[in-house]
C-alpha cells in the first residue's frame, strides 16, 4: 500500500493546525522553518544537495531561513504549506514513486510528530497496521546507522512480535515500543519516544545519554 501521500496530507494538516511560530522538536526550528525545509528539499536541487553535502550546507541553511522569514504570517505560512502539500514538480527526483517512498515515508512521519510532540499536550496516534509495518521495515534498513555511535548492543523489539538486532556488542539493551515510537527514538527524538528499555541499569543509563540518530 502507498502511505506517502496520506502522510503528506497529515503533515500538512498538522502544520496548518499549529500555525506559524509554533515550536517543533527540530532544534532551532519553528513551524515555518520546518515547512520551508520540506518545500525546498523537493523543489530546489541545490538546497537538496546541502542536506547531504557539507560544502552546500550554508547555502541550504540560508535559503531555508530566508523562506521561513517570508512565511511568518498566517497567510504566507498557509501558502507555503499548500505548496508543500501539492507535492514535488514533475521533473524532481521526488516525483518518482520509488524515490518518494525511500525519502519521504519516514521523513513525513517523524516531522509530523516533531510538531505534535512539541506541545505540552499530545497523545500517540493509532496507526494503520499496514502503515506500522512499512515504518518497521524502513527502520530496519537504517537502524545500524542510527545507533552506530552507541557503545552498546541494540535490540529493537516490536510488541507485535518481531525483534531486530540493530547492533551487536558484549552488553546489549532492548528497546521496546511500537514501530513509530522506535523510529522516533532511532532518529534522535529519544526524550519524546514512548519506549521502554530492558538491560543492565548502567547500560540503560548509558543509552539514555547516548548520541542517537544522524
Amino acid at each position: 500500500m502507498q502511505f506517502v501521500e496520506p502522510s503528506r496530507e497529515v503533515l500538512a494538516e498538522t502544520l496548518l493546525a499549529a500555525g506559524p511560530g509554533a515550536p517543533t522538536l527540530c532544534e532551532g526550528w519553528l513551524t515555518q522553518d520546518l515547512a520551508a525545509h520540506l518545500y525546498l528539499r523537493e523543489h530546489n536541487p541545490r538546497v537538496g544537495l546541502g542536506l547531504v553535502l557539507k560544502p552546500w550546507r550554508k547555502a541550504t541553511e540560508r535559503a531555508t531561513a530566508e523562506l521561513a522569514d517570508r512565511s511568518k504570517t498566517p497567510e504566507t505560512f498557509a501558502a507555503l504549506v499548500e505548496k508543500f502539500r501539492a507535492g514535488p514538480p514533475k521533473l524532481s527526483p521526488f516525483a518518482l514513486k520509488s524515490v518518494d517512498q525511500v525519502a519521504n515515508l519516514t521523513e513525513f512521519f517523524i516531522h509530523t510528530e516533531d510538531v505534535r510532540r512539541a506541545s505540552d499536550r499530545w497523545a500517540p496516534r493509532t496507526l494503520d497496521p499496514g502503515y506500522s509495518e512499512v515504518l518497521w521495515a524502513e527502520l530496519l534498513k537504517r537502524a545500524a546507522l542510527m545507533y552506530r555511535g552507541v557503545d552498546l548492543g541494540i535490540v529493537l523489539v516490536n510488541p507485535a512480535g518481531p525483534r531486530h538486532v540493530a547492533k551487536r556488542a558484549p552488553v546489549s539493551v532492548a528497546i521496546i515500543g511500537d514501530p513509530g515510537e522506535l523510529l522516533m527514538h532511532a532518529n534522535g527524538r529519544t526524550g519524546h519516544a514512548l519506549v521502554t528499555f530492558e538491560g543492565q541499569p548502567d547500560a540503560v543509563a548509558l543509552l539514555r545519554t547516548a548520541d542517537v540518530g544522524l
